[in-house]
């Protein structure tokens, strides 16, 4: 590859749509394209924030759509507060798996999937966009899900509710403005603070929400069911869709590197929220059931508004419903959209919230298709909606392991991230993620496979595996570290660093080992979510 700075300098740029080129045009102001200058002062510093606030919070409070709020209700339901625990272990994995895709978004200009085929080929790009069309598009029917039943509750037919919200959707979406569309995004997020009234109706103990946080526990023990939620609430909060909406959704902004501290504040923002609505949203549904016919009966979210309103009272029930509603919209907005724009990457189509239905009908038209036939598949008599709902967070949990091999690829591509690359610790810490999830994985299809397997023997023995294979990893890397001078680029060099067009970059040569650990990782996870369908579908046959 040339070197950084001449890379720099190309007349072109690798952005596939010229509308992602410009000034930022946030929802709380705008950043001319051509202003290089210094924030020196605090108050130019809050200004600029607020001007690039939006993905990183978008896409996290997206994340606890109408499928988190069912899951963590069920958390709450059936297991009390002893699952509260994995919620701030969370934080770390979303703000470093967000992170990287910060860095890709804005030093690249390209949206993720495009990345994906154009640096590893179309057989393996099909693979990871192939897994997101389908876990977007069960994703989706459970947005229209909780929709029907947020509405159901106040009298609503789904026949009527449904239709409108796709129609909300499409008309919000397809304004030919980004900056429009983030502000109704905005108003979804503080919608989405309902959750603290809800809260104090409930008033959940402030001890036993402090004490479940922090301890590890599970009421009745680890078994196969309990793991399954655990995995849910996994793949509720952290998804695969997250990471190819907010590299998208930077590039549709035209964040460049310039920014890029300013971006990952506004995914650490967050992440907090999200993990603050979702416990709050647990601790919510265990105070109110606690010691109640309802305890460890959890059915659905419609259920748990109607048991709210005759433990807590009208107002909490209402509230609850209210924010199923809002987290059924603002998720639909953030998956659908996701989708469209790795429709646009892999087509090569045109595809930005610039522009209007006539510059992008392709991109538009996919949006539309998936609301439809998502809204469709809701309202048509005798669904298996249950079985949807159980099942797709738990196989978002399940697919995020191979979605997360791939970030870390691109992110050690030194021809995509030049200067921006990661650094062996983030390596590091990433790679303990990925283990940790394919661990919960095999612990899934253990039990599923074997029923009366020992959980909690299988999880310490996989956890020694793991312990161990840290240690042997960290030694190896101590012993062969090597020192590489590398030619320092100033602040402002490295400000202005951006990948060159993807045509001028040879594609990436796997070894024979990458490339077998690749097979084996598909393998395995196809495997899983087999198990993982065996699951679901026994759960569903026993409500």
């Amino acid at each position: 590859m040339a070197d950084d700075v001449k890379a720099n300098h190309e007349p072109t740029s690798a952005v596939l749509d010229q509308a992602h080129l410009g000034d930022i045009e946030g929802a709380f102001g705008t950043i001319q394209q051509s202003d290089s200058g210094a924030r020196r002062t605090w108050g130019a510093r809050l200004l600029t924030f607020l001007a690039i606030l939006g993905p990183g919070l978008i896409v996290m409070v997206g994340d606890n759509d109408a499928g988190g709020v069912a899951t963590y209700s069920q958390a709450g339901q059936n297991f009390g507060l002893t699952l509260l625990w994995t919620l701030p272990l969370l934080i770390p994995v979303l703000i470093v798996n967000q992170e990287m895709v910060v860095r890709l978004g804005a030093v690249t200009g390209v949206g993720h999937a495009r990345l994906i085929k154009e640096r590893f080929g179309k057989f393996w790009a099909a693979f990871s966009v192939g897994d997101l069309f389908v876990l977007n598009f069960l994703t989706i029917a459970t947005e229209f899900i909780g929709v029907s039943l947020s509405l159901g509750y106040f009298g609503v037919s789904q026949y009527l509710s449904v239709p409108i919200a796709a129609l909300l959707l499409v008309v919000m979406t397809a304004t030919g403005s980004f900056r429009r569309w983030e502000r109704f995004m905005f108003v979804f997020i503080v919608a989405n603070f309902l959750v603290i009234p809800l809260a104090i109706y409930s008033h959940p103990r402030a001890g036993a929400f402090l004490h479940d946080m922090v301890i590890p526990g599970v009421k009745g023990g680890l078994n196969s069911t309990s793991v399954l939620l655990i995995i849910a609430i996994v793949g509720t909060t952290v998804a695969p869709w997250q990471l190819f909406f907010q590299q998208s959704n930077i590039v549709d902004k035209r964040i460049t590197p310039r920014y890029i501290n300013y971006e990952r504040m506004d995914t650490v923002l967050g992440s907090f929220v999200t993990v603050l609505g979702a416990s709050l949203l647990m601790a919510v549904v265990a105070s109110a059931f606690a010691r109640t016919p309802l305890a460890g009966h959890f059915t659905n979210a419609a259920g748990v508004a109607h048991g709210l309103s005759r433990y807590v009272g009208g107002a909490s029930g209402s509230l609850y419903a209210v924010v199923l509603l809002n987290a059924s919209i603002i998720g639909a907005a953030s998956v659908t959209l996701s989708t469209s724009y790795a429709f646009g990457d892999a087509f090569g189509a045109r595809h930005s919230l610039h522009r209007s239905w006539r510059e992008a009908k392709l991109f538009y038209g996919a949006f539309t298709g998936m609301v439809v036939v998502a809204a469709g598949l809701v309202v048509i008599p005798g669904a298996p909606l249950g079985l949807i709902t159980t099942g797709v967070q738990a196989l978002a949990g399940v697919l995020l392991p191979s979605a997360t091999v791939f970030l870390l690829l691109l992110c050690n591509d030194k021809d995509v991230l030049g200067p921006w690359v990661n650094r062996p610790w983030l390596n590091a810490v990433a790679g303990v993620i990925v283990s940790v999830l394919l661990m919960m994985s095999l612990v899934l299809m253990a039990t599923t496979l074997f029923p009366r397997i020992d959980v909690k023997t299988l999880s310490l023995a996989l956890g020694g595996i793991l312990l161990l294979s840290y240690l042997g990893g960290g030694a190896v890397l101590l012993r062969n570290r090597k020192t590489k001078p590398r030619q320092p680029l100033s602040a402002e060099e490295r400000a202005n660093w951006r990948m060159p067009p993807l045509a001028l970059l040879s594609r990436p040569r796997w070894s024979r080992s990458r490339l077998v650990g690749m097979w084996v990782l598909r393998g395995y996870l196809v495997a899983a979510v087999v198990m993982l369908l065996v699951k679901a579908v026994e759960l569903g046959a026993r409500k």
